[in-house]
């Protein structure tokens, strides 16, 4: 297993809302994931690898094969673009990574995501 820079990923988030249940509110995120290949091969999608962290430091890790169901091949120069969510316990929070890529030749690679903010607006000063 390597780490290569064949990939960009780019991540926007957005908070949806609050969720209210057995005296419990939830806050609800979406993220917009863009891959971008800009190595010389295609590459495929085969894992992904999620840390996700509340702002009571509480962290729950979620990993599996592809994204949303699908383990796309990302010719040269092109993209792959997904949404996904989350759901936390507080207003703020983090997510963090990788993605695990196939070269054709077999060879896997892990493309760290770096840490990114979930927050409800005006939460963060």
């Amino acid at each position: 297993m390597q780490t290569t820079s064949d990939i960009v990923i780019e991540v926007n988030t957005q908070f949806i809302g609050q969720h209210t249940g057995d005296n419990v509110i939830r806050y609800a995120f979406t993220y917009h994931i863009t891959m971008t290949n800009i190595g010389l091969e295609p590459l495929q999608l085969r894992n992904r690898y999620w840390l996700i962290t509340d702002g009571n430091g509480d962290t729950q890790e979620v990993s599996g094969a592809g994204v949303v169901g699908e383990e796309p091949v990302i010719a040269p120069d092109e993209s792959f673009e997904y949404r996904s969510g989350a759901v936390l316990d507080t207003p703020v929070g983090t997510m963090q990574g990788h993605y695990e890529f196939e070269f054709k030749d077999g060879t896997l690679f892990k493309a760290p995501i770096n840490v990114f903010s979930l927050a409800v607006a005006n939460a963060l000063n």
